[in-house]
Formats: structure tokens, C-alpha cells, sequence
């Protein structure tokens, strides 16, 4: 099963926290033009978030660039437009603009979060893991079970299973319900062979959330492995019919072909 994008697909989720939440700077000079700055910084990084959502890459591309100028301190404008340019395929102006949010406000958690997924995504992974910890430290940090999940996956993806379930449970004592780490915890589990702990977490995913093809095809490859060909073919079922253009249905009807 594919990790790396996991990691990313979580930390995509603070994206509008991180927005919410600003970024503590040091006070200039003039508090007035520091002030407008700040909001006109604000404005464009979440027109920026709203172009990217539709789509336009471009106008949003030019929104984030407007947004850095009016204040090079805004965090959030640095990372989003990171997170555009990884989009467009450039590696390097994104690494410098995450290191930019870094440089920023070197102690938000959402910004070492969101960091720590851009190094595991180009096979930093220590480096990630202490960005995922030290969000941890920030006490105003509201998604702790975020930063240690994308801990978890990414040492996941260098086969260190014993860490990825220490990551996971600390995740789940903060929040028992959170469905990336339940589907992680799944997955972790069927990879050690625990079949029948991994069917557990995944049905607690499934009473959280919606199916997803993942999940679904996870669920396939568990009653699988537990022998129970009925629910694996319903699993199958859904996915087929829910996702038909999924890797993951492209993968099983694969498996079911061999």
C-alpha cells in the first residue's frame, strides 16, 4: 500500500486551520503599515486558496506571489504557495517557500507539520519526523493527532512498523475517532499480519467516515487474508462500483485476473 500520499492527504486537512490561525511575528517598526500588510497578506492567501480550489492556478499563482510581498512574515502565504508550486511540479521554489513559512514562525505547529510532509514526500524522513514532533510542541496546536499520524506514516515508508504504532496510538489517545490514523492503524496491522485487529480499526474507520477506495480495497485484502470470501467480494463490489476509476480497482481487478 502506497504511504507517502497518505501523509500528504492529512496534512492537506490543516490546510484551512493553518489559514485560521496566523502566525505570531515580531512587531515592526510602523504597527500601521505592518497592519495592512498583515491584512492585505491575509486577503490574497485565501483568494490564493479559493482560485486553487477552482482550479485556476495561475490567478491563484499570481494571488500567493502578492500575498509574500505584502508581508514576507505571513507564514500561511508562503506555505500555500508551496503547496501550489509542489502542484506545478516545482520541487525548489517549494522547498524555498516552506523554509520561508519555517523562517517565519519557526515554532507554529501547522507550519512544522506541514513541512515535515514535504521533506517524508522527497525521502527526508528523519529530518520530517522531528517537524512532526516539534509541532507537538507548540501549545497552541490544535491537531496533534495529525502531526503524529504523518509520523507514523512516514517512517511507515521505510518498513519501521514499531514506530508507526507508537505514532498511532499517541495519535488515538488524542482523538480516538480521527480517520486517517484508524485507516493507518488498518493498514499497519495487515501488514504485520494481524488480520483480525486490522479488520477492527477499519471498521471503526468505516462508523467515522465514508468509504473510500482505500479503505475499501483494504477491506478486501483483510477478509482475504481472514478467508472470508463473501464480505471480500462485497468489498469488491463497492469499490468496482463506487471508484471504477481508482488505482485501487485497477489494482484488484489486476489480482483477480492472475
Amino acid at each position: 500500500m502506497n504511504k507517502i500520499p497518505r501523509s500528504a492527504l492529512v496534512a492537506g486537512l490543516l490546510l484551512y486551520l493553518l489559514l485560521l490561525s496566523g502566525c505570531v511575528t515580531n512587531q515592526p517598526t510602523n504597527p500601521d503599515a505592518k497592519t495592512a500588510g498583515r491584512k492585505a497578506a491575509e486577503s490574497n492567501t485565501q483568494l490564493g486558496v479559493e482560485y486553487m480550489g477552482r482550479g485556476q492556478l495561475e490567478v491563484a499563482l499570481g494571488k500567493l506571489k502578492k500575498a509574500v510581498r505584502d508581508d514576507p512574515d505571513y507564514a500561511p502565504a508562503h506555505t500555500v504557495l508551496a503547496i501550489l508550486y509542489t502542484r506545478l511540479g516545482e520541487s525548489e521554489l517549494a522547498a524555498t517557500q516552506y523554509k520561508l513559512a519555517l523562517q517565519a514562525d519557526p515554532t507554529n505547529g501547522d507550519v512544522n507539520n506541514n513541512y515535515g510532509t514535504y521533506l517524508c514526500r522527497t525521502g527526508k524522513q528523519k529530518e520530517a519526523i522531528k517537524h512532526f514532533l516539534k509541532a507537538l510542541d507548540d501549545p497552541f496546536y490544535r491537531s496533534p493527532a495529525v502531526a503524529l499520524t504523518n509520523a507514523a506514516t512516514c517512517v511507515m515508508g521505510t518498513g519501521n512498523l514499531a514506530d508507526a504504532d507508537n505514532y498511532l496510538r499517541s495519535a488515538l489517545k488524542y482523538d480516538p475517532e480521527f480517520p486517517e490514523a484508524l485507516l493507518s492503524m488498518a493498514s499497519l496491522k495487515y501488514q504485520q499480519k494481524d488480520y483480525l485487529r486490522s479488520r477492527a480499526f477499519l471498521q471503526r474507520f468505516e462508523a467515522v467516515t465514508a468509504q473510500t477506495a482505500e479503505s475499501l480495497f483494504m477491506g478486501y485484502e483483510i477478509e482475504t487474508a481472514l478467508g472470508d470470501k463473501k464480505t471480500a467480494r462485497q468489498y469488491l463490489s463497492l469499490l468496482n462500483s463506487k471508484f471504477p476509476e481508482s488505482k485501487e480497482a485497477g489494482k484488484a481487478r489486476r489480482i483477480n485476473r492472475t
